[in-house]
């Protein structure tokens, strides 16, 4: 075990829990409206604590367990045969366990911006649950559990670069984020601005905060690696941070700070996969193009197909995501083969489970809410309770 590593890994790990409680509950709800502001942080705060346990039960042992190249079963499951003094590389196996957990809980809210504001409150739980087993750790596994897409799989000696999530992640949960909001349908009432652009903004910089510990943690130890890997991940998300406010200012004449703080998501989502294998002068241009690609995305998926993808996973999450994976490739880190086949491989594996969950799960928990809980406000009207009280 090493001291070092190991006190970094405890950091990181309370980092990216950070990024979902309350980073993401904040961020996407303060861009609902009033009446549906509890009911995201509902959503978020329920998806992490199911999660949690899920992943003690059997995510853990499906994502790094030792089984073969598709899933790695559930010896591990409950950690079992896991103690205080298992190693896992130079750091407690325990350790490297809840760090990993952290992002089975952010993937599957992540989905949650797609279908806000209209969403089945038991659906959400039991949809997250099977999908984080059924997508998420067994793509996990393919990817960093030594799985079939790992070093000496499927593409050969080296393998699909993710260095912490493009794929695993971003893609997964955008793919999902965007099947849902088109079987779901669009929300009755759409025109709303966010409510409260301010904690909009308070939740992407604890987003940014915390995407220090999801990048920089992922090198699983205290040292250059993870120094770099932090580095590029605050240079992209300040390069698209910019680049998404100028492109809004080319085109609408001015720069909005729900647009700005969306493109410092867009910025850190890009170079997620490719964080632990670039320097700063490729994760500055990855992050100054990623500020236009995902605004541009967003109104090709919002204005032109008119899919009602509510707050934009998929323009910003799956199109950063999959972006900074083939950037991994351009940048001669990792193979045009493994990057592109990985991405089509995962893509299909997800849109299909992903539909036949929703087509499943909807027969035992309704999938959208009545118009008139709709018009209501899923905070009063499926959880008791007002945000804002007007007299």
């Amino acid at each position: 075990m090493n001291g070092a590593d190991t006190a970094w890994i405890l950091v990181a790990t309370a980092l990216v829990l950070f990024m979902s409680l309350p980073g993401l509950a904040m961020f996407y709800g303060g861009l609902v409206r009033a009446r549906n502001v509890l009911s995201v942080f509902m959503h978020v705060f329920m998806i992490a604590a199911l999660m949690s346990i899920l992943w003690l039960a059997g995510g853990y042992s499906i994502a790094f367990g030792d089984g073969n190249g598709f899933w790695g079963g559930l010896g591990k499951a409950f950690l079992n045969g896991v103690t205080a003094d298992s190693l896992s590389g130079t750091l407690p196996e325990v350790l490297f366990f809840a760090f990993q957990m952290t992002f089975a809980i952010i993937t599957p809210a992540l989905i949650v911006g797609a279908y806000v504001e209209r969403i089945g409150f038991g659906f959400v739980l039991i949809f997250s649950a099977l999908w984080m087993l059924l997508v998420y750790a067994p793509v996990t596994h393919w990817i960093w559990g030594g799985g079939m897409m790992a070093d000496g799989g499927i593409f050969g000696e080296t393998g699909t670069k993710d260095f912490a999530g493009g794929i695993v992640v971003h893609e997964t949960a955008g793919l999902a984020a965007l099947l849902i909001a088109v079987m779901l349908g669009h929300r009755r009432e759409n025109t709303k601005p966010p409510h409260n652009p301010g904690m909009v903004a308070a939740g992407a910089g604890m987003l940014w905060v915390g995407w220090f510990g999801f990048n920089g943690g992922s090198q699983l130890a205290a040292d250059g690696g993870a120094a770099m890997a932090l580095t590029v991940t605050h240079i992209s998300a300040a390069a698209a941070t910019l680049t998404w406010a100028m492109w809004e200012r080319i085109k609408f004449g001015r720069a909005s700070l729900v647009g700005a703080v969306t493109g410092t998501i867009a910025g850190l989502a890009s170079i997620t996969p490719a964080s632990g294998f670039v320097g700063p002068i490729p994760a500055l241009i990855i992050g100054l193009i990623a500020g236009v690609l995902c605004q541009e995305a967003v109104n090709l998926f919002r204005n032109k197909l008119k899919i009602d993808d509510t707050l934009d996973v998929f323009a910003v999450h799956g199109v950063g995501g999959i972006f900074g994976t083939i950037m991994i490739a351009v940048f001669g880190a990792g193979t045009f083969a493994a990057q592109l086949g990985a991405l089509a491989i995962v893509g299909v594996y997800t849109l299909v489970v992903t539909f036949v969950l929703v087509k499943v799960v909807s027969i035992f928990a309704p999938l959208r809410v009545s118009a008139e809980i709709e018009h209501e406000g899923l905070d009063l009207a499926v959880h008791g309770e007002r945000a804002y009280h007007h007299d």
